[in-house]
């Protein structure tokens, strides 16, 4: 019986062993070409090529030698025949990105200055807005050749994305690299490899059946908003705290808060879900609108998107997205694949948040499961 229980285990450690030496390049096989934006490009055509891609990111190309890149970066794309340099990408820009400077109003709280504001502002190049988030102040490139743990190291830091050369000039070099030179990029994110670790869960053996609370991931620090927080206010809560979204909670009757602001939302009753890329549902006319509007009106205003409804699987912004700690993480995980969200909001018996589970979270835990699997072998 023990014979035959230690030969099970050893199966099960070679199994997790050959996921391991998957690389990112078997992460990419089903990801169509680089969608970008060259640096000249409006915000107003940035986000609007965001929602023609139905992407939260991308990438800002210039021409070479007349930019500094993102954190000291220099990813060129150069011709593969001649290896001349065609262009130079000097960063990431993500929605973020473009609220966090539709938020900056030098301190007015005149939002009728904001929405009059607005059409100005998305006329900026996008150039002038890379780095007003925090993933926005370095652009960084994975290998193609690099392992999972060693992407899963980078991930696990809250970098969402990075490029991959498809070519690589260092073919022998693996892991993070600041200076890159290709002729053709793919983009590799969080949920790239989540969706990969999910696809082979039968390899991960008895680690996905753990908690989330057990295994690590679970985020007891969660700030929200209040269902009389306006949109403006929202976005710039979401710029102070460099968040990409937070709960809407019921506003309490037992003590003044601030809706302008954020409160805590341990032991607070959730009713919905303000996100950056709920923004990328709305047209310019329709966000100097909207911004006066109270976040949940928002909310329920965009999920009736033509975007979200046709966007095949993913939640509407109104559907909350829940779990309790007790949850396994092939649960989470499979919540998150399928409803294409980035966190999954956590819950006690009686509905009231007990903290928040995020993909850096799932990732960092994930990796050192692993590490600590891979020693006792």
């Amino acid at each position: 019986m023990q014979q035959r229980k230690d030969e099970q285990e050893a199966t099960a450690a070679k199994t997790t062993l050959r996921l391991l030496e998957k690389t990112v390049k078997d992460m990419l096989v089903d990801q169509g070409r680089l969608v970008e934006v060259p640096y000249t490009a409006t915000l107003g055509d940035t986000m609007n090529a965001l929602v023609a891609n139905k992407v939260v990111a991308l990438p800002v190309a210039a021409p070479p030698g007349q930019w500094i890149g993102a954190g000291g970066s220099m990813i060129l794309e150069s011709d593969k025949q001649t290896g001349a340099v065609r262009k130079h990408y000097i960063g990431m820009v993500t929605m973020l990105d473009i609220v966090a400077y539709i938020a900056d109003d030098d301190g007015s709280n005149d939002q009728t200055t904001d929405v009059a504001n607005l059409e100005k502002k998305m006329m900026v190049p996008v150039s002038s807005i890379i780095g007003c988030s925090f993933e926005g102040l370095s652009l960084w490139t994975l290998n193609p050749n690099t392992n999972i743990l060693d992407c899963m190291e980078l991930f696990s830091k809250g970098i969402h994305r990075a490029l991959v050369p498809m070519d690589s000039q260092m073919e022998n070099i693996q892991g993070v690299e600041l200076v890159e030179s290709a002729s053709s990029y793919k983009m590799l994110t969080q949920m790239d490899l989540l969706k990969f670790l999910k696809d082979h869960a039968s390899e991960l053996g008895e680690i996905l059946s753990s908690s989330i609370k057990e295994i690590g991931c679970l985020n007891q620090n969660v700030y929200a908003i209040t269902d009389r927080t306006k949109v403006i206010d929202a976005i710039k809560c979401l710029r102070t705290a460099l968040l990409n979204a937070v709960p809407i909670v019921e506003s309490s009757n037992d003590f003044e808060e601030d809706h302008r602001q954020l409160v805590d939302g341990e032991g607070r009753k959730p009713i919905g879900t303000f996100s950056a890329t709920d923004l990328r549902g709305c047209h310019l006319s329709a966000l100097q609108t909207w911004l006066p509007l109270r976040a949940l009106e928002f909310t329920e205003l965009v999920s009736r998107s033509p975007l979200f409804a046709s966007k095949e699987g993913v939640s509407a912004p109104k559907e909350m997205v829940c779990c309790q700690p007790q949850a396994a993480l092939a649960e989470v995980i499979e919540k998150i694949v399928s409803k294409h969200v980035h966190r999954v909001w956590v819950v006690d018996e009686q509905g009231l948040l007990a903290g928040l589970v995020s993909l850096t979270d799932i990732v960092g835990a994930l990796r050192v499961s692993l590490l600590s699997k891979i020693d006792v072998m």
